[in-house]
């Protein structure tokens, strides 16, 4: 069966979108990408960045982030109230608990700090992010 990495990611999509694309390098065609974004504007974008299909807003996050074996996305996708309140805090536990592995860039947030996290170039931690999910779906890369 055709393995699924799940990306959600709100605001515009922009950082969902770079993850499809460096994770679409990786693999090709080898998995579905499914974008869901809190808006329709960040599906939008993760869509023409390479993903299958997407759906937009919180409920269509609650119900098919349950579809990835891994999820992709900024670590501000389990806070709730995050993205300036896009990320609601249903979305944010059905993120959280979803099934699959958590693949989590640690893009800054003006509510919280992660320390001991090393400070890297966005385009290293989004290329490190989608080589881990390739890497969690045994697809090599």
């Amino acid at each position: 069966m055709r393995k699924t990495i799940v990306v959600v990611d709100g605001m515009g999509g922009g950082l969902g979108a770079q993850l499809i694309a460096k994770t679409r390098e990786l693999i090709g065609d080898a998995a579905e990408i499914v974008a869901l974004g809190a808006n329709s504007c960040a599906t939008e974008r993760m869509l023409k960045a390479g993903a299958d299909r997407g759906a937009s807003g919180e409920n269509a996050v609650r119900v098919s982030v349950g579809l990835g074996d891994v999820v992709l996305g900024p670590i501000g996708v389990i806070a709730p109230n995050a993205m300036m309140g896009e990320i609601t805090p249903a979305m944010a536990e059905a993120v959280f608990g979803a099934r699959g592995r958590l693949v989590l860039v640690p893009a800054a947030q003006r509510h919280f700090t992660l320390v001991g996290v090393e400070k890297l170039p966005m385009a290293a931690l989004i290329a490190a992010a989608a080589a881990e999910a390739v890497a969690a779906l045994g697809l090599g890369g």
